[in-house]
């Protein structure tokens, strides 16, 4: 292998390249005199670009000035004063007077009156943070919107969400009064007028005028706008989003909402109160006479939780403000605060009412019976343990139903080898055996319907606990065992991030897991029991004991699933009801009753003459007339 060597010539010729360079480098640099004339030259290309942007600007506003009208110009008067008198008009006044920002502190609210719009562009629970630990803001960074679109006798239209309003704060006894207004003079001007009481989440708001007779166009409508953006408080955005909505309430007490999802519009007539809750928190506007006619609107604003995760929904209120003697004088409330029956109720405006409680029946027990009782409980107890306590003294109130279902279940499985001797004897005649079962069972006082009807009276219970618990502010962010926030999930694995299974999420919760569990051993009794006493399907019958079979595993799946993102209260208490069920089960079945004794009480039973009820006897004369038509129909077939 030949040997590589230093190649000195190679290097000579590379010293020699470099050395010329840097000559011809040396060679080039220009002289001070051509450096001086170079910077000259650019100074002067500088000058000449500043001159023509200069008379750019000056056409720009010679067109602008031959736009105005500057027949009021007096002796003094600048061309901006001008300007600004034919753009505002009357108005004009207020543009250049000082103003800034108030901030107010109740100690429930921290409230930010912008000198822009007059209005609150921040309000701050201060008692209160979300999921994350970071502050509650109902407003903050422009989610919300308070405008009055008017028009002046000068025909312009202006908007006070874009003019600056000259604030003042002062003390009236214990409350803090912030005046905002906009001004056409000293003495005349447009004003809101904020009383913010100690401690409390309602703010006396009132919009009025003064001296503007001559200056706003009564011919016109004087409209006022509201729009607020929900912000995300919850860990769940989807969840929350359940329970973000637009209510109203009628002047006759009568409730009503916007739809729950997509975009809703819709106009009400003669509304006491507004409100934008957003689950636990509300945005509640109070008329203090109803309003005539409101154009409401609502768009949900969530479509992927993996995605939106700022913004729940953006609801809006347009609504016309009444004029008297040509001049405003209207009052509101303004409630920024949980959305809490104990907060709310005290103001008597039904304003508890637009939390979702349930309709009708559902609503009346949770409002007179779970929400005391939960209240009472959770003043002694921790959160936990209260809802424990309240499942077992609703499960032994409702212990007389299961006694009622399984007596039932005990009576058909007794009577169940005599029903079978009667539809085998009646096999060809559907309408004689039905007759028969019929008179069976009501001579030995046993009827499906005794099983059915006591389930039914467990419905309203179970839906109205359906609804308070998701609900239930007290529950928020109180903790029990390994449930970090009882009206949230209770997490006890997330997925990788990323990764989510569809309708279940991206987390596993525990308490929906224990529920399903426990559902299904029930299930699994109380099937037991129902296909010992269930009879045979009869022909085009759906099969019952199949259909159940199934259920006892179709159930606690979709427990499993549909719960994971709930309530993980609601989840506890399905949880310790079903246990408490099974207990209460076996009870009866070991301990209470016997079913010698059952069976000898319904032979004594049967031996009693059982005379028909009208009811009966006219189902009996119905079948009568049903087997007739139908073996008419056959005769005429052959």
């Amino acid at each position: 292998m030949e040997e590589k060597k230093l190649d000195v010539k190679s290097i000579i010729g590379f010293v020699l390249i470099f050395g010329i360079l840097l000559f011809m480098v040396w060679n080039n640099q220009p002289s001070p005199e051509e450096v001086a004339a170079e910077k000259a030259k650019q100074e002067l290309v500088e000058l000449e670009n500043a001159k023509e942007a200069a008379k750019a600007e000056i056409k720009e506003e010679i067109k602008v000035l031959d736009s105005q009208d500057f027949s009021n110009l007096k002796p003094g008067d600048s061309l901006q004063e001008v300007a600004l008198q034919n753009k505002y008009g009357a108005f004009a006044y207020g543009m250049g007077l000082p103003s800034q920002d108030q901030m107010v502190d109740n100690g429930v609210l921290n409230l930010t009156f912008s000198k822009i719009g007059g209005h609150l562009s921040e309000v701050k629970l201060s008692k209160f943070v979300d999921f994350d630990s970071i502050p509650i803001y109902l407003v903050k960074d422009n989610n919300a919107s308070f405008n009055i679109n008017l028009g002046t006798t000068e025909s312009r239209i202006l908007n006070t969400k874009d003019l600056p309003f000259q604030s003042k704060v002062t003390k009236n006894i214990e409350n803090t009064v912030v005046s905002m207004k906009l001004k056409v003079s000293e003495t005349k001007f447009l004003e809101y007028l904020y009383v913010i009481k100690p401690n409390d989440y309602m703010i006396d708001f009132t919009i009025k005028s003064q001296g503007l007779k001559e200056v706003i166009n009564g011919s016109q409508d004087v409209k006022l706008e509201w729009f607020q953006t929900s912000k995300r408080h919850d860990e769940s955005i989807s969840y929350e989003n359940r329970y973000t909505r637009l209510t109203y309430q009628y002047d006759d007490g009568s409730i009503d909402k916007l739809s729950q999802a997509g975009e809703d519009e819709e106009t009400v007539e003669n509304a006491d109160w507004l409100s934008f809750r957003q689950h636990f928190f509300s945005t509640i506007l109070v008329a203090d006479k109803p309003l005539k006619s409101v154009l409401l609107t609502s768009k949900d604003l969530v479509e992927d939780e993996d995605i939106d995760t700022l913004f729940t929904k953006t609801f809006g209120a347009k609504t016309n403000l009444e004029l008297t003697g040509n001049e405003l004088n209207t009052n509101f409330g303004l409630f920024y605060g949980p959305t809490d029956s104990e907060v709310l109720k005290p103001y008597n405006k039904s304003l508890e009412e637009s939390i979702p409680l349930g309709w009708g029946l559902f609503g009346w027990i949770n409002e007179y019976l779970f929400i005391p009782l939960f209240g009472f409980l959770s003043k002694y107890l921790p959160f936990g343990i209260a809802i424990i306590v309240m499942t077992v003294l609703i499960k032994l109130v409702m212990s007389f139903v299961q006694y009622k279902q399984y007596l039932s279940q005990m009576k058909m499985k007794i009577l169940k080898p005599e029903l079978e001797a009667i539809r085998e004897k009646y096999k060809d005649n559907k309408t004689k055996s039905q007759q028969e079962t019929m008179a069976l069972q009501n001579k030995a006082g046993a009827s499906p319907l005794a099983g059915c009807l006591p389930a039914l009276i467990q419905m309203p219970v179970f839906y109205a606990l359906f609804m308070f618990f998701p609900t239930a502010f007290a529950l928020r962010q109180k903790s029990f065992l390994w449930a970090d926030d009882l009206s949230s999930f209770d997490a006890i694995y997330h997925f990788p991030e990323g990764f989510s299974i569809p309708i279940y999420g991206d987390h596993i919760s525990l308490f929906p897991i224990l529920a399903g569990i426990a559902i299904f051993f029930y299930m699994r009794m109380t099937t037991g029991q129902q296909t010992a006493s269930a009879a045979p399907p009869q022909e085009g019958m759906p099969d019952m004991q199949k259909m159940m079979k199934y259920m006892i595993y179709f159930a606690p799946v979709m427990m499993i699933v549909f719960f994971n993102s709930y309530a993980s209260g609601l989840s506890l208490y399905y949880f310790i009801s079903n246990l408490i069920s099974i207990g209460i089960m076996l009870v009866i079945k070991n301990y209470i009753l016997d079913e010698d004794k059952i069976h000898a009480q319904m032979q004594v039973q049967k031996a009693k003459p059982k005379k028909e009820s009208k009811f009966q006897k006219k189902m009996k004369t119905m079948m009568e007339q049903a087997e007739q038509q139908k073996q008419a129909q056959k005769k005429n077939k052959k």
